[in-house]
């Protein structure tokens, strides 16, 4: 019997392979057809209908696949019940009532943060001779202005009219479909995938279109009201830098600005020489309209991050040679619009190939690998 599901779980995973190629390269598709000005409104709707037909058919192999191997699927909820239990993480301020998307790391999750800091500094830092730097987690509203995140570093918010709570509107959309769905089995196909096209373009709809789209589906307010009118939100902390409150600052949303701005000043520590690495690790900020899924949305996180700073006409690397023979699970373009199916491919042939563009990249996805693979990541 095992066997047996093994041998259709494989022969369903070659459909399911072949299936996300052609989802991919309809998506392609759709997207071109939106670029160009060309197109017209029941053009794109067939190409959206013909992708939701293949995401549709998708999603019903995948269960198939998993019904076969109930003990493969993950079980998120004994998973949260757990790390909590044995204090890994607990939420911040629990006995105020807590804030969403707030979490401190208990004792053994901050030995396992130490000890992943420690791996991450000796194998990329020290290494490779990286340029470390620690800069301010308080950041100028100039230089996020000048890279573009004051302006574009947004989601459309509403408001509840009556309590004042916010919710981030293309997810209260998302939700108020799949409700309808599953609330209704027996919907027409035509119907239902009309939905589903309304639903996919959620997160492209203007404030007006966004508004429109949750008095059709009745979305309402905790309050019972309508939501008031959507609007974009930044999701960035902002404050005062200063007594006066004139200067604008915000808690930096990454890392990266920090290593850029310092270029000039990290070129002349590095006499000059290029190519040369910039390495950070510290604490990033997102104001996340309404963080959830656990850990993986959440308004406080540690990042660590690397630029590898390169001469655009050489980018080749003088340790490759040491990593050549590395081999990665890659999915290159050719076969996500083809077979849908990853290889197994050593670094030096995906590069001699073309798969991977130059040594300098390839040599970082195969270090990279190597450190996840260091700190008990499962290569396969």
């Amino acid at each position: 019997m095992a066997d047996s599901n093994a041998t259709e779980g494989a022969a369903l995973q070659d459909e399911l392979d072949a299936l996300n190629a052609k989802i991919t390269k309809q998506g392609a598709a759709v997207r071109e057809l939106k670029k160009a000005s060309s197109s017209n409104a029941d053009e794109i709707s067939a190409a959206v209908d013909a992708l939701k037909k293949l995401k549709l058919e998708a999603d019903s192999l995948r269960k198939k696949k998993e019904a076969l191997d109930p003990s493969a699927q993950f079980n998120r909820k004994s998973f949260d019940e757990l790390i909590l239990r044995k204090m890994f993480i607990v939420p911040s301020f629990e006995i105020h009532g807590g804030v969403k998307g707030l979490f401190d790391l208990g004792p053994p999750a901050c030995a396992l943060k130490a000890a992943m800091i420690d791996v991450w500094r000796k194998h990329f830092v020290l290494a490779e001779s990286m340029l470390e730097m620690e800069c301010t987690c308080l950041t100028p509203e100039v230089v996020l202005k000048t890279s573009g995140h004051v302006d574009r570093f947004t989601d459309l918010m509403v408001k509840d009219p009556v309590g004042g709570e916010c919710f981030r509107a293309d997810k209260l959309l998302e939700d108020a479909i799949d409700e309808l769905i599953e609330a209704n089995p027996d919907m027409p196909t035509t119907e239902k995938e009309a939905h589903l096209r309304v639903q996919i373009q959620a997160d492209a709809f203007s404030p007006a279109e966004l508004d429109e789209q949750l008095l059709k589906y009745g979305c309402k307010a905790p309050s019972g009201e309508p939501y008031g009118p959507s609007f974009p939100f930044n999701l960035m902390f902002k404050t005062s830098i200063g007594p006066e409150g004139t200067a604008v600052g915000y808690l930096r949303p990454e890392t990266a600005q920090g290593l850029f701005v310092n270029f000039r000043r990290l070129l002349d520590a590095n006499a000059q020489k290029m190519p040369f690495a910039a390495a950070q690790i510290g604490l990033g900020f997102r104001n996340e309209i309404a963080p959830r899924s656990g850990l993986l949305r959440v308004r406080e996180f540690c990042m660590g991050e690397i630029e590898h700073f390169v001469n655009p006409d050489d980018k080749s690397h003088p340790n490759f040679a040491s990593v050549a023979s590395k081999e990665l699970v890659l999915f290159g373009r050719d076969d996500q619009l083809g077979s849908g199916k990853t290889k197994t491919v050593a670094v030096g042939e995906a590069v001699s190939s073309g798969l991977v563009n130059n040594e300098t990249l390839a040599y970082f996805m195969a270090r990279t690998q190597l450190f996840m693979e260091r700190i008990g990541m499962d290569p396969s």
